[in-house]
């Protein structure tokens, strides 16, 4: 007779998931099984809205790879990939502070620090000058070791190495200091050159369309 009784009391209190019956046998528990979690897809070191840099740098490559084996290495040899050219019209004032924005933007969509040469052709970056404060020698000790943005002066770009992105500010000087620094940097670009300055004036000065 006492089980009878028992039986009314277990049921009303195995409503929730931590009831346990009076015999001691645990309850089974529901399991979560919300199904499998996805893995998080890698995200790439180069996000999309990217557009100058990577793939200027990879077309010629790309390119080469699908002609016939013999011509691939003489194109990639004898024909450089021209870089690919971006204005960003700014005034002599804010052409320094557009090209600070244009870094900021490579930086923030993958692009490594030491791949960056900024060069002036008026006023010097204040980062040039208090670096060159320490002397010329461990200025361009950082120059060489090409783990960060590296800011050159015009009159002294001539000096600087090739890297993949060379953006120009054309922030003051002469005509004929833009004439000089503007096609050097065309040349020291790998694969982007960008130009902050008056429009007209680059486009005389380069001769392109940009």
């Amino acid at each position: 007779m006492p089980l009878i009784p028992e039986e009314p009391q277990i049921h009303e209190s195995a409503q929730g998931p931590r009831a346990t019956p009076a015999s001691g046998r645990t309850a089974p528990t529901p399991r979560p099984v919300p199904g499998p979690r996805p893995a998080a897809p890698p995200r790439p070191g180069r996000p999309g809205p990217l557009r100058p840099a990577p793939p200027v740098q990879r077309t010629p490559r790309d390119a080469a790879a699908t002609h016939p084996g013999p011509a691939a290495p003489a194109a990639s040899a004898s024909a450089p990939a021209t870089p690919q050219i971006q204005l960003i019209p700014a005034s002599v004032e804010g052409a320094l502070d557009a090209a600070e924005e244009a870094v900021d933007l490579l930086l923030e969509s993958g692009r490594a620090p030491g791949d960056v040469l900024v060069i002036t052709t008026g006023e010097q970056h204040p980062w040039a000058a208090h670096e060159l404060s320490f002397g010329e020698a461990a200025y361009w000790a950082q120059h060489d070791a090409r783990d960060d943005v590296f800011y050159a002066d015009a009159a002294v770009a001539g000096r600087a190495a090739s890297r993949p992105v060379v953006v120009v500010a054309v922030n003051g000087g002469s005509d004929a200091v833009a004439a000089t620094a503007l096609p050097l940097a065309l040349k020291r670009a790998g694969a982007l050159l960008i130009v902050c300055g008056d429009p007209q004036q680059i486009n005389a000065v380069l001769g392109v369309g940009v």
